[in-house]
């Protein structure tokens, strides 16, 4: 059913494997910068305008945290399925996803525009 080589799958578990690495390292690197991770942070007694300022900040990182998580989730999906010989298939019309697309994006799940 695949028109993908073995060669190419090798390839994207490679790169699956590393982009799940990095994206690791992204999230422990934002958790370490969000504010509201300081324990001290309950008992800062510091004024509004401070507040508002490290609410925003940790919004932002939590939401950069949640766009990683889903795409770390994508990607060990696609390692799965690499491993059940199911890689690039299109979880909506079980038609192969093509490699170009593969390329950009190693972990899509759909045809485009499914």
């Amino acid at each position: 059913m695949s028109h993908l080589t073995e060669e190419f799958i090798q390839k994207q578990k490679v790169r699956l494997l590393a982009d799940k690495e990095q994206i690791q390292k992204e999230v422990a690197s934002l958790k370490k910068e969000d504010p509201f991770s300081d324990p001290e942070h309950a008992n800062d007694n510091a004024a509004v305008d401070n507040d508002v300022r490290e609410q925003d900040s940790h919004q932002t990182i939590e939401a950069q945290i949640n766009d990683l998580e889903k795409r770390l989730s994508d990607i060990e999906l696609a390692l799965k399925k690499i491993e059940k010989g199911r890689y690039g298939i299109c979880e909506k019309t079980n038609q192969q996803i093509p490699q170009s697309r593969l390329e950009i994006v190693p972990e899509a799940r759909f045809l485009v525009g499914q």
